[in-house]
């Protein structure tokens, strides 16, 4: 059957679309309707393979723990959380982990215990924190609830050995 030129433009269209298009008509939705056959299953998309839905993930060293949300900076932190926190003692870790786009890390303190949030305007000094850095830090509760616990006035006490450390204004060196 040849479809006539109407105002959709159906003559001069390639076959499949124009397959496509005489399906989806009015009159073929009313012939499928009157016959006793079960409609067709859907076939998947051409090009894509049952292998290719499922999105394997990479192993991430963020993916075991929960971003606060909103992300607690300096800028948001009370005066009263910054006054407590700068009273505290002083604690050592390494640094997990630290995504210099995302703006967040993790901490993980030398006495042991749950891993730290460290977010990129708690960080002094002038290296980008990287994974196996020796920091010291302070302490400070995290909104609304002040059940987690965040890292402030982080230091980068000593830059761990054999790896790149990049500098807040982009210059590479290593250590």
């Amino acid at each position: 059957m040849e479809p006539a030129p109407n105002r959709r433009g159906w003559a001069g269209a390639d076959p499949q679309t124009l397959g496509a298009r005489v399906a989806e008509s009015p009159l073929s939705l009313s012939r499928s309707a009157m016959s006793s056959e079960p409609p067709p299953p859907p076939q998947p998309p051409v090009g894509l393979l049952d292998t290719q839905r499922a999105r394997d993930r990479s192993p991430s060293p963020l993916r075991g723990n929960v971003v606060p949300s909103p992300l607690p900076t300096r800028r948001t932190r009370t005066f009263s959380a910054t006054v407590r926190a700068s009273q505290g003692p002083v604690y050592k870790g390494v640094c997990k982990c630290f995504c210099r786009s995302k703006g967040h890390g993790f901490i993980t303190p030398a006495d042991g215990g749950p891993d730290i949030f460290l977010h990129i305007s708690d960080v002094e000094g002038e290296y980008v924190p990287v994974e196996g850095d020796e920091v010291t830090y302070k302490m400070c509760s995290i909104p609304p609830k002040n059940e987690k616990l965040q890292a402030v006035e982080v230091v980068i006490t000593h830059l761990a050995p054999g790896t790149k450390h990049e500098t807040w204004s982009g210059h590479v060196v290593s250590s």
